[in-house]
């Protein structure tokens, strides 16, 4: 009586583990496969060629190249920022300012965003043999220039005693302090910066891409 109690044991822990060991295959494949799908990069992409014999497939075509890069459009790499102090007057050439001058002192603090435009970029400009690459950019340019009016104050004004403020002068102070941030950021050198900036953007982009041997100018 217990030789046959004792027998029947082992079966039913067989039969109790086996709903586990199937739960565990199925995850385990499950996790494989997601493993294999997701890996399209770097070391996970190598070890997944390893595992499945398969390696990762980039179309890198021509036509899909210059889309890649087009898509990147506005491609903002420079921001150059500027405080300074601009004046603007309104003089007589016969009256004394202390009569009829206006004068207006602006403290300012702008911007100037520089980079390239690559919806410009055309199909000639890339050239491709195997995996090297050649492109040549298009030429940089100032996307916008800018005051923060949260930093841009009047820090003085005089107006002479027979005239009022001339309602105008402030308009014009800023619009010539936009034209001098943008002025200065072209003679520190902001258009060759953006270039530079963005070769290496899309250098890195067109390694990620499998290319092994980029020129990007």
């Amino acid at each position: 009586m217990t030789t046959t109690e004792n027998s029947g044991l082992p079966h039913e822990r067989r039969r109790s583990c086996f709903p586990s060991l199937l739960l565990g295959i199925l995850l385990g494949v499950l996790a494989f496969a997601v493993f294999t799908r997701e890996a399209k990069t770097g070391v996970l992409n190598r070890l997944a060629a390893i595992v499945t014999g398969r390696s990762l497939a980039i179309d890198t075509s021509l036509p899909t190249v210059v889309n890649k890069i087009q898509r990147l459009q506005r491609l903002e790499t420079v921001s150059y920022s500027l405080d300074k102090i601009v004046e603007g007057n309104r003089q007589s050439k016969v009256l004394p300012d202390f009569l009829v001058g206006d004068k207006l002192l602006l403290v300012v603090h702008g911007e100037a965003i520089a980079g390239i435009d690559l919806s410009q970029l055309k199909t000639s400009d890339v050239r491709i043999h195997g995996r090297d690459i050649q492109v040549h950019l298009p030429t940089s340019q100032i996307f916008v220039t800018s005051l923060d009016n949260a930093k841009t104050r009047v820090y003085s004004r005089i107006t002479g005693l027979l005239v009022p403020e001339d309602p105008n002068l402030e308009s014009e102070v800023r619009a010539e302090a936009q034209q001098q941030i943008q002025q200065a950021a072209l003679d520190d050198g902001i258009l060759k910066a953006a270039s530079k900036n963005a070769s290496a953007a899309v250098t890195t982009m067109l390694l990620g891409l499998g290319f092994e041997h980029v020129t990007v100018n």
